[in-house]
Parts: structure tokens; C-alpha cells; sequence
């Protein structure tokens, strides 16, 4: 059974996650009390949809559960534990924990926008101190994800595509490794699991020619390409990557960011991206790169 439990900041596009896990076939519930969470997935997984012979059919092997902030907060501290002694319990559950942030500044936005009451309005005065005493309550469940998605910058239609590239086309047992390229003049991506600093290899930005021009076209390509400091950064962390991306694997992690940050963004991340996914899709089977602060995106 594949079960996925998507979690986050209200706002952050949980709904929209939840709807393209049940487009694709997942059996989906909102809202579920993370206290019902072992009984649920034990109904599910032995009730019998049908029966052929003396074999019975599971209902659903594959379902997506929405667990967040309504619930009380006690339970959601319990919520770690409780996922463990379930996989524990049964060795046929794969679980993964689908954690999605945006900052609050965005999500200040978004409510402002639908004039929405936010779900802690009860226990926070205010939406910023509401948006605040959520990221506390959820903090158990953000430190046991599996992969957290930064939906700060993403589309409706870039969440969904990036939910069923990572999370639906991954196969068992296998990582999905995502390329992200940012300006740090905009921020860290809060996605990140691995963060790389470009901002010393030479910037085409300072030639006049090269300005308008971004990491995946010719021009910028053929720059960088000639200059020995950006292919030793792409060998290093290569290697980086090779040497370490299976010990991510044995510490049951399924999913890895790797962020590269450049100025603007534009430039040099965006290339270096694109290099190191070119070299690890002909060996993984779930690699993907974002480019955040460019019009260009790829899965």
C-alpha cells in the first residue's frame, strides 16, 4: 500500500495536492483526525472490495490522507510516532509525508486576496500571529516530511505538475532528485535540502551581450562552458551528489532538493542546473529541474 500523507501552512495549496493525488487515482480524505490515522489505514488496507476465490482485495492500495493544523495539537505531536508504529506494524506501507510552505509574507497575500478566515483565527489575534501559531503546531509533522514543496513562487498548474512528477511518477524504492535554480537576492528556496553558493564563478550578467540571455540559451552556454572554475563547481558537486545520494537513500529518504543559487538567478544556476540533470536522468529514473526566478521550467 502506498499511502501519502500531504500536510502544510493553510494556504500553501494543500486542496490543489490533494485533488491531482485523487486525478491520478488516489483514494483521498480531507481533513482526517490524525488520531483515526491507524484505524483508517487498517479498514482501508483489509477491508474486502471484492473476493476471488479464497483472495481478498484490498480497497484502495494507494491513498493520499490530508492531516493539518485543525487538529488538536496534541495529536499532532503524536503524529511522528504514530506513522512509525504503523510502518513498523506492517511492512507493506510505504509512507511518505508531503509537507507544503510558503512564506508568510505570500500567504499575508493570498488571505488578504480571498478574504478568508484562517483556521487559527480562534487561537492567534490577527492573520500574521494566526500564520505564526500554525507553523508552531505544525512543526512535528513539517520535521518528519518527506519532501517539503516552496509554493512561494509556483502556479497552480506548477504545484500540480510538480506533485505528480515527484510524487506520483516516483517508483517504489527509488529517489526522486530535483535541480532548483534561485537568485539569493530572492531568497532560499525553503524547499532546499542541499544548498550551493555560485555567486564566485564568472557572471555572463557583466557582459553586455550575455545580459539579456539566461542559463539555457547558446550564447550564456558557450560562455560558461569555457570557463575552468564553472566545470570544476558542476564536477564537485557531482560528485557530490554520486558519493552521498545513497546514503540519503538508506536513511529512508525519498526525495532530495539540490539548490543552486547564483545573484539574480538567470544566469549561472540556471546552466549549472541543467548540466547536472542532464547527467543524472540517464541514471535515475525521477530527476527533475525547477528554475525559479525564470519564465523556462522543466520536469
Amino acid at each position: 500500500m502506498k499511502l501519502i500523507i500531504i500536510s502544510g501552512k493553510s494556504g500553501s495549496g494543500k486542496s490543489t495536492a490533494i485533488q491531482v493525488l485523487e486525478d491520478i487515482g488516489f483514494y483521498c480524505i480531507d481533513n482526517l483526525p490524525a488520531a483515526l490515522l491507524p484505524e483508517t489505514i487498517n479498514y482501508l488496507h483489509s477491508a474486502q472490495a471484492s473476493t476471488t476465490g479464497d483472495k481478498p482485495q484490498a480497497i484502495q492500495d494507494k491513498i493520499a490522507l490530508c492531516i493539518d493544523a485543525r487538529n488538536p495539537s496534541q495529536h499532532l505531536e503524536k503524529l511522528p510516532d504514530i506513522i512509525n508504529e504503523l510502518t513498523s506494524a506492517n511492512k507493506n506501507i510505504e509512507v511518505d509525508v508531503i509537507y507544503l510552505d510558503a512564506s508568510d509574507e505570500i500567504l499575508i497575500q493570498r488571505y488578504s486576496a480571498t478574504r478568508r478566515r484562517h483556521p487559527m483565527a480562534d487561537q492567534a489575534k490577527g492573520l500574521k500571529s494566526s500564520i505564526e501559531y500554525e507553523n508552531t503546531v505544525l512543526s512535528p509533522i513539517a520535521d518528519r516530511a518527506s519532501i517539503r514543496i516552496d509554493t512561494t513562487h509556483l502556479s497552480i498548474y506548477e504545484l500540480r505538475d510538480r506533485i505528480k512528477f515527484r510524487v506520483a511518477q516516483r517508483t517504489e524504492q527509488s529517489i526522486s532528485l530535483q535541480f532548483i535554480s534561485f537568485g539569493f537576492k530572492h531568497g532560499v528556496p525553503l524547499d532546499s535540502d542541499i544548498v550551493y553558493d555560485l555567486r564566485m564563478l564568472p557572471n555572463p550578467y557583466w557582459l553586455p551581450e550575455l545580459r539579456s540571455f539566461n542559463g539555457r540559451e547558446q550564447p550564456v552556454i558557450d560562455f560558461l562552458a569555457q570557463q575552468p572554475l564553472v566545470n570544476e563547481m558542476i564536477e564537485d558537486i557531482t560528485n557530490y551528489v554520486e558519493k552521498w545520494l545513497p546514503h540519503f537513500k538508506t536513511n529512508n529518504r525519498s526525495y532530495v532538493t539540490v539548490a543552486l543559487g547564483c545573484t539574480g538567478g538567470q544566469h549561472r544556476s540556471v546552466y549549472i542546473a541543467e548540466q547536472l540533470t542532464h547527467h543524472f536522468r540517464p541514471l535515475m529514473d525521477n530527476v527533475s529541474v525547477y528554475h525559479r526566478e525564470t519564465p523556462i521550467s522543466t520536469s
